[in-house]
C-alpha cells in the first residue's frame, strides 16, 4: 500500500498554535496506531531543514513540499490548503473561516486564505472540520456538499502540574488579538474584587496594540499579567491556580482552552457563538460576547460563588473527557479508508 502523506509543517517548535497542536497529535497518533503503515512528513520549504531537529518515528519517513512533488497515494493537508498539484486522493481538515467572515486579519492575507481556502475545499475527496460550525460555515461559504464534509473533533491533553491552592486569577489563554474579546474582557474584570488578578497568557496577534493600550489605561492595571507565549508545563501550573477561565472569543472553530481548563478542574465562562457552545455542552457559564455586562456578570457570579465553581468543575472534567485524541486519530484513519 502506498504511504499516506500529511503536511507537517506546523508541527515543529515549541510554540505551537492550535493548529499545530493538532498536527502533532495527529501525526504521531496515527504513526502510533498504525505501525504497519508507511507515512511520509512532509514540510514546506521555509520549515523542511528545522525539522532535521526532531526525530520521526520509525515509520515514518521526511520528505520536502515543493513542486515535482507528487505522492502516490493519499495526501493530508492538516491546515486547510493543499500544494498546487493534483492528488489522486487528498482530505484536508478545516479549522476555522473567521479570516472571511470578519475584521480579524490585513487585506492580503484574507485575501490568500481565501484562494487557499478555496482550491483545498475543492480538490479534497474528503473534509475533516474540527467542529459542526465549521462543518457549517464549509458548506455555506465555499459551497461544499454535506456529503463531503466529516466532523472529528480535537481531544485535549495537558501536561501534568503539581496540585495548588486556587488563587483569585481570572485566566485567559490564547493570543492577544482583536478576535479573543481580550479589551472586553479587561472591562469586565474591572468590577471583581481588588484581590482578583487577570492573567492574560499567549502571544500578540492581530490588533493587540489597541489591546495592549486599554490594559496600561485600566485603572486595574497592578493586577493584569501579560505572560507572552510559555511552555505546556507552566501552562498546566497557570491551570492548576487559576480559579476562573475566562474565553470570550467572538469567533472560534473550537476552543482548546475551554477543555484544557475543564480537564484542569477550572470552571468556564465563555461565549455563546460560534464553535463554543457545542465544545462548553452544559459545563459553562455562556454569555453573548459582544456584552460587557454579562461578562462581567458572569465573572462576579464565579468569583462569589463557590457552589457554583464546584458544579461547573465536576460537569467539566467529565465534558473534558469525552474528548480524546485516540479517538480523533481513529476517526481520522477511517475517512482515509473511505477514499483509497
Amino acid at each position: 500500500m502506498p504511504p499516506v502523506s500529511l503536511d507537517a509543517t506546523y508541527s515543529l517548535g515549541q510554540h505551537l498554535s492550535g493548529v499545530g497542536v493538532y498536527s502533532h497529535e495527529v501525526l504521531y497518533g496515527l504513526a502510533a496506531a498504525h505501525p504497519e503503515a508507511r507515512f511520509q512528513w512532509c514540510y514546506r520549504p521555509h520549515r523542511f531543514l528545522s525539522s532535521f531537529r526532531e526525530s520521526l518515528p520509525g515509520n515514518c519517513r521526511r520528505r520536502l513540499l515543493q513542486e515535482p512533488f507528487r505522492p502516490s497515494g493519499l495526501f493530508h493537508g492538516l491546515n486547510q490548503r493543499l500544494p498546487r498539484v493534483r492528488f489522486r486522493h487528498a482530505v484536508t481538515t478545516f479549522h476555522d473561516l473567521f479570516v472571511l467572515t470578519g475584521d480579524y486579519s490585513t487585506p492580503e492575507f484574507r485575501r490568500r486564505f481565501g484562494e487557499q481556502a478555496r482550491l483545498a475545499a475543492a480538490e479534497s475527496a474528503r473534509i475533516i472540520c474540527v467542529s459542526a460550525f465549521t462543518a457549517r460555515q464549509v458548506e455555506q461559504l465555499l459551497g461544499v456538499e454535506r456529503e463531503r464534509l466529516r466532523v472529528i473533533h480535537h481531544g485535549v491533553r495537558l501536561a501534568p502540574a503539581e496540585p495548588r491552592q486556587r488563587e483569585e486569577i481570572v485566566l485567559h489563554v490564547g493570543a492577544i488579538q482583536r478576535r479573543k474579546n481580550v479589551e472586553r474582557l479587561v472591562e469586565a474584570f474591572e468590577t471583581l474584587e481588588p484581590d482578583w488578578r487577570l492573567v492574560l497568557v499567549g502571544s500578540a496577534g492581530y490588533g493587540s496594540e489597541r489591546i495592549f493600550r486599554r490594559i496600561e489605561e485600566s485603572r486595574r492595571r497592578e493586577n493584569i499579567h501579560v505572560t507572552g507565549w510559555v511552555a505546556p508545563d507552566e501552562l498546566a501550573a497557570w491551570y492548576a491556580r487559576a480559579s476562573i477561565l475566562a474565553f470570550p472569543s467572538f469567533d472560534e472553530g473550537f476552543g482548546i482552552p475551554v477543555l484544557e481548563a475543564m480537564a484542569a478542574g477550572v470552571p468556564v465562562v465563555t461565549s455563546n457563538g460560534s464553535a463554543l457552545p457545542e465544545v462548553a455542552g452544559e459545563a459553562a457559564l455562556l454569555i453573548d460576547p459582544a456584552r460587557s455586562e454579562q461578562l462581567a456578570e458572569a465573572l462576579r457570579r464565579l468569583a462569589s460563588d463557590a457552589e457554583l465553581r464546584a458544579r461547573l468543575v465536576r460537569r467539566g472534567r467529565l465534558r473534558a473527557a469525552q474528548f480524546t485524541w485516540g479517538e480523533a486519530v481513529q476517526k481520522t484513519w477511517s475517512v482515509y479508508n473511505e477514499i483509497r
